[in-house]
């Protein structure tokens, strides 16, 4: 008999090539198959909701995978495979039973990100290589201007990255929400799906808004371009996290 299980992961993405296994270096996805064939004695493959790029954070990254033997010890598993993960920036946080037809990537309904902009003259020691420092200072009610132009269906051509290999441009940002905690500014973006680099592409976007380089009506204009060299250079990696997958 076979067993599907979702587990929710957290990383910090910095010093990995990203979620998935790669030639040119060590990826999250790697980590996590060898610490589970570990603690389950059985070799095992993950299917992540999503490829995080080089750098990228996780709160709630998901993916499942199939066993043939029942996990009858959740606290047990959870202790384990933690224990092998110990000397990475990973952790598993929790394990769940699912249908056999369960896919982490082709079941999600939404997925959730988060960048954060520490937006102060200062270095960072606490978030080092978890927000984007930007020094300038920043007009968060135009930054929120800017991005309602992202809102709802659009061709994101210029805002992908030239080794994106999904099939079509064409994606729906379901909302994206900007709100500041003191210092910090924090972007709340949703979609079904995203292509490579997007979000970072329109973060970077954003922050000329907030710079006042570009007027937020500039954000329409590149959108309808489809064309990346009038996108505004993308955000750096450590701001960005998948925050949560939603089924």
């Amino acid at each position: 008999m076979n067993y599907n299980y979702k587990i929710i992961i957290e990383y910090i993405g910095k010093g990995f090539v990203g979620w998935q296994i790669q030639k040119n270096g060590t990826s999250i996805q790697e980590i996590i198959e060898k610490a589970l064939s570990k603690t389950l004695k059985s070799k095992i493959k993950v299917n992540g909701s999503g490829r995080t790029d080089a750098g990228v954070n996780a709160i709630g990254q998901t993916a499942n995978f199939i066993l043939k033997t029942e996990i009858k010890n959740r606290f047990k598993f959870l202790s384990t495979v933690n224990y092998y993960l110990n000397k990475f920036s990973i952790s598993i946080i929790d394990l769940k039973k699912k249908e056999l037809n369960f896919h982490a990537r082709h079941s999600a309904k939404k997925r959730v990100y988060e960048y954060i902009i520490s937006n102060r003259k200062t270095k960072l020691s606490i978030d080092k290589h978890r927000a984007w420092l930007v020094k300038k200072k920043l007009d968060i009610k135009k930054m929120k201007r800017g991005a309602n132009y992202f809102l709802g269906i659009h061709d994101f051509s210029a805002f992908r990255a030239s080794t994106c290999s999904a099939k079509s441009p064409v994606k729906k940002i379901i909302n994206l929400k900007v709100k500041k905690n003191k210092e910090k500014i924090i972007f709340i973006i949703e979609s079904k799906s995203f292509l490579q680099k997007q979000v970072r592409s329109m973060i970077g976007c954003l922050k000329y808004v907030g710079e006042n380089k570009w007027k937020p009506d500039k954000i329409k204009e590149v959108i309808r371009s489809k064309s990346r060299q009038k996108c505004a250079p993308p955000a750096p990696p450590e701001g960005l996290y998948l925050k949560k997958i939603i089924y």
